[in-house]
């Protein structure tokens, strides 16, 4: 979580969208973010968190395909240090 965004790898979540991805929810809203390139699989999202979330993911891109392979695989992904 960081500036109010809860950001979620979900266990085994492969068969909706087969693109690595995260969800991501602030305020109410909420949607499914690809790891590779950041656009909006699901769901909508504010830009500036939008924005946000897509900075985390390129400085953390390695680290979020790793727990991707873990969750697609049933196993319990690691935490990733916040946006700061």
């Amino acid at each position: 979580m960081f500036f109010g965004i809860l950001v979620s790898i979900f266990y085994g979540d492969n068969e909706q969208h087969h693109t690595p991805h995260i969800h991501a929810r602030y305020q109410g809203v909420k949607a499914s973010i690809a790891i590779d390139d950041g656009r909006i699989l699901a769901g909508d999202f504010p830009s500036r968190q939008l924005r946000m979330v897509q900075v985390w993911i390129d400085i953390h891109k390695e680290e979020l395909l790793a727990d991707w392979e873990l969750a697609v695989a049933g196993d319990e992904p690691f935490r990733i240090a916040p946006l700061q």
